[in-house]
């Protein structure tokens, strides 16, 4: 393909060099770099890729895209550009033949139910007939085809690549996760979507974004640049519901369990299988529990409706939807204990799950097992002590992802959110399969005891290397020994 092709929606660029010369690949790492191909440099966290352009020219790379003009080479193409990470998702969507314009993409950005929702609607749509294509924190899928996930959004060509095989296997719909670090990076630049939804905004990602005005404002920028055919969908019960669709171009419906609004839900009837909600005018029973997921699922019937699925189908499949892996995900121990498993690692969202099994646990101890990750906002770790101390009859902390911190100091942190009378109801014990144990073999008969903070994650991370560990594995081992 023409440099020339790739480069024509980038305004402003400078270019210096022959652009019209044939591109045999693009790469962002210098290190997979072959003959003919095209090398963006971006910066990064940690890295500068405009540090690796020499490299990137050694083993082949005929044009660079860059931000800053390095020293020329003969026989090479510069395209200097104000943001390289904007021009990777415009160049991608050449590259791939513009495939979200080939789909109907819907987008979801929040603090909390991102994965659930998103996972959803796939589920549902595929359950109404359609080819569909999901990129997601746990899993992509192309169709039923299983496609492994390494980040909440991937980067700009990862999702054009996707994106381009969902429509080459005909697929009609795309369900996205966009995490706030994904729209600060341009990840989603160039994605054309039919419409996004906001779920909510709680405390989380300060360690990357600095400050919760500029997390607010990265989130926003989902709905500011929103095509004006396509829709938004907001949370109007969240503070910031209103807040992300100001200024928005597209057409703005909202939703809510607690106020009037485009869409609403109501929540009749609740116990630890599921429970019965009213949306609209109709009732219809749920294998889902807690008002978090009463808004989830609100959110997936007012998308869908948006989409044109018809009334009648889609409440038939929205109460056939099951759980997603990780999220309030529960494991019998006999007639005695109950297990959750859920990925509830922000203060916010270890309240909504401790909530939502008071209001079903009908007397019942909850024993909460919690830690926080290493290497990440270290605030919401007195948050996270205060939350499990208020909704917990047992707490016990221990490691999470201690990344390349040390598991102890983090529990150190987390220590301080408790006051002098918690220790009477709280364990510290940094061996996670040790504290899933202790909280398992000294609950009482009839306890709940949920383990939060990894969900889905089949790992720990520690000091850069993932081992092999599944909560949901672990308390299926105790239980098993326990009979």
């Amino acid at each position: 393909m023409k440099l020339s092709d790739l480069i024509k929606d980038i305004n402003g660029a400078k270019i210096l060099g022959d652009p019209q010369i044939e591109i045999t690949n693009i790469y962002l790492d210098s290190r997979n770099v072959t003959e003919g191909a095209l090398f963006i440099a971006t910066k990064g966290a940690s890295s500068d890729g405009h540090n690796f352009i020499e490299s990137a020219i050694t083993n082949g790379a005929k044009a660079i895209i860059c931000e800053k003009i390095p020293e020329e080479r003969e026989g090479i193409c510069y395209i200097v550009t104000d943001n390289s990470r904007r021009a990777t998702g415009l160049i991608a969507k050449e590259y791939y033949g513009n495939p979200s314009e080939k789909m109907r993409v819907v987008g979801i950005t929040g603090t909390n139910g991102k994965t659930t929702t998103v996972t959803l609607l796939y589920n549902l749509f595929t359950s109404l007939g359609y080819k569909c294509g999901l990129i997601s924190t746990i899993e992509n899928f192309i169709g039923k085809r299983r496609v492994e996930a390494t980040h909440t959004t991937p980067d700009s060509m990862q999702i054009n690549s996707l994106m381009s095989q969902m429509t080459y296997e005909g697929c009609e719909f795309c369900f996205i996760e966009v995490s706030s670090h994904a729209l600060d990076q341009e990840r989603v630049s160039g994605i054309t979507f039919e419409g996004a939804i906001f779920s909510n905004l709680t405390h989380d990602h300060l360690d990357y974004h600095k400050s919760y005005a500029e997390y607010i404002r990265v989130k926003k920028l989902f709905f500011d640049n929103l095509p004006q055919q396509a829709f938004a969908l907001t949370n109007i019960d969240d503070k910031n519901g209103s807040v992300m669709v100001q200024n928005c171009k597209a057409n703005i419906y909202t939703y809510s369990c607690m106020s009037p609004a485009n869409f609403n839900c109501k929540i009749i009837e609740s116990s630890i299988t599921g429970m019965q909600i009213k949306i609209g005018n109709r009732e219809i029973w749920t294998r889902f529990i807690g008002l978090h997921n009463a808004y989830n699922l609100l959110a997936v019937y007012s998308a869908a409706k948006l989409l044109g699925a018809k009334e009648e189908e889609l409440l038939i499949a929205l109460s056939a939807l099951e759980s997603v892996s990780g999220r309030l995900e529960y494991l019998k121990g006999g007639e005695e204990l109950t297990a959750v498993v859920d990925y509830a690692h922000t203060p916010d969202a270890l309240k909504n799950v401790l909530k939502t099994l008071n209001e079903v646990a009908e007397g019942a101890q909850i024993v909460t097992v919690f830690g926080c990750g290493g290497n990440r906002d270290k605030t919401k770790r007195v948050e996270m002590a205060q939350v499990s101390a208020l909704l917990s009859d047992k707490i016990v902390v221990t490691s999470d992802n201690p990344r390349f911190e040390e598991p102890e100091d983090i529990i150190e942190d987390i220590k301080k959110g408790f006051k002098p009378g918690d220790n009477l109801k709280t364990l510290y014990i940094t061996d996670r399969r040790e504290a899933i144990k202790a909280a398992i073999t000294t609950a009482k008969p009839g306890s709940i005891i949920l383990v939060a903070g990894k969900g889905h994650e089949t790992y720990q991370e520690v000091k850069g290397v993932r081992h092999h560990f599944d909560d949901k594995e672990e308390i299926k081992t105790i239980f098993n020994l326990m009979k």
